[in-house]
């Protein structure tokens, strides 16, 4: 290992806390660290000049490729202008074009946008939102939630309460109020998956809607269970049940939204409308902490009232980041400018061909593809993740399998050879995880 490399990842393991890791596993060198000096479109460049594809979009939110020139130079624009100002009593151009362009694109239903740093924090804005709503329309007994199992939006206090991923949680029980936690449309639970869920939810609306806020799930994919998909059915259903009872909906898209499911943003495959959309990630192209949750005019108006305490005073000192919204400008413009969807559909159509024989092999299961988010589950050993991750690094590529499910989500921007490399690398890779 050169000298220099050797020299940053002992740095890095002596001071840096590194997030969803136990850090013993990367002092073992049982899961390798790995020295990034550079991105180049969808390619990470180590400080020795290795070369790995991010077949996972770096955690799901690089869309147009690492160093996008046009993402860039937005950003260098707006570093001469406004690097940030509190939004607090102060507005700018970047932030009030965002949320024009947002609201825009679901037809004006959603009206407002509120602003935070991170997925974790939209969770908070929309529950609090939720909640605050009731009490200000007098109705303060509405303040439970309502998610579904396997769910994932994160893992701030508030957040851990409507996510169902025991790892995460567990260890923070004490701290977390649950929310009421249903079955999941998973389709890898049966054919009448959506249906069952879907039956699951009406009969505890209907006994329990006096108390409940809000419904929260994430559109089409639950990628923290692996990325467990499921029909639109069941959102249209979600819809009209919580209409029914007086119940919002908010739907999660921090990491669906954004064109990986194939529409811009997930909901819309339902033909349905949330009265919360939570979106960060992909919004500003993997450059910058961003996140907005996006809710109705008539929510917005039950806050707006003489009284300071009817408002909603939550904030982060960084809410709607001049340059993070420039980030997102520069995003909503490459999708606008470079048919992204329609291209998104050919890319995927290629990465399935030459993924779907894989569904052939005796351990596996449960091959499903949605846009351009691919998965398929592995019978093997606790191990198989971590044999998989290394072997795969090996041939050049980033994949990080959740538990034994193996899933490709990445960037828009790869050329039919990287999209054959990063195919092969799944293939082999596999093989040698699952050898004796």
């Amino acid at each position: 290992m050169p000298p220099m490399q050797d020299s940053l990842l002992q740095r890095s393991l002596t001071a840096v806390w590194h997030p969803c890791t136990q850090m013993k596993q990367h002092d073992s060198g049982d899961l390798p660290l790995l020295p990034i000096a550079c991105g180049e479109g969808p390619w990470l460049v180590g400080t020795d000049g290795q070369r790995w594809l991010d077949g996972i979009s770096s955690w799901w939110v690089n869309l147009f490729g690492h160093c996008n020139p046009r993402i860039n130079a937005a950003l260098r624009d707006q570093l001469e202008t406004l690097e940030h100002v509190l939004l607090a009593g102060c507005t700018h151009a970047p932030v009030v074009e965002l949320s024009e362009r947002l609201s825009a694109l679901t037809g004006g239903e959603l009206g407002h946008c509120f602003y935070g740093s991170d997925g974790a924090s939209a969770t908070e804005i929309a529950l609090k939102m939720s909640a605050h709503y009731w009490r200000n329309v007098g109705r303060p007994k509405k303040n439970r939630f309502v998610s579904l199992a396997g769910g994932y939006h994160g893992e701030t206090v508030g957040a851990l309460g409507v996510t169902d991923i025991a790892i995460f949680r567990d260890a923070y029980a004490p701290l977390v109020r649950g929310a009421t936690v249903l079955r999941s449309p998973d389709a890898r639970l049966g054919a009448d998956a959506a249906p069952v869920a879907a039956a699951a939810l009406e009969a505890h609306l209907q006994a329990h809607h006096d108390e409940s806020a809000a419904l929260i799930v994430e559109p089409l994919v639950q990628c923290a269970a692996g990325m467990a998909m499921h029909d639109p059915e069941y959102l249209r259903v979600a819809r009209t049940l919580c209409d029914r009872y007086d119940v919002h909906l908010i739907c999660d898209e921090i990491a669906v939204g954004c064109g990986r499911t194939g529409t811009f943003f997930a909901h819309e495959q339902a033909g349905i409308r949330p009265d919360f959309l939570c979106l960060s990630k992909g919004i500003t192209g993997g450059y910058l902490p961003l996140s907005v949750v996006m809710t109705r005019d008539s929510i917005y108006q039950a806050f707006y009232d003489d009284a300071t305490a009817r408002g909603f005073l939550h904030s982060h000192s960084y809410t709607g980041n001049p340059l993070a919204c420039r980030a997102a400008l520069a995003t909503l413009d490459l999708f606008a400018q470079d048919d992204v969807l329609a291209t998104n559909v050919e890319r995927g159509n290629r990465i399935e061909a030459l993924l779907r024989p894989l569904a052939g092999q005796p351990q596996v299961r449960h091959y499903r593809h949605r846009g351009m988010i691919f998965a398929f589950d592995v019978d093997a050993d606790a191990d198989f993740g971590r044999r998989f991750y290394r072997a795969a690094l090996s041939r050049g590529a980033l994949l990080r399998p959740i538990g034994n499910t193996v899933y490709l989500m990445p960037p828009y921007v790869l050329t039919d050879n990287e999209i054959e490399l990063l195919c092969r690398v799944v293939g082999e890779a596999l093989d040698e995880a699952l050898m004796p």
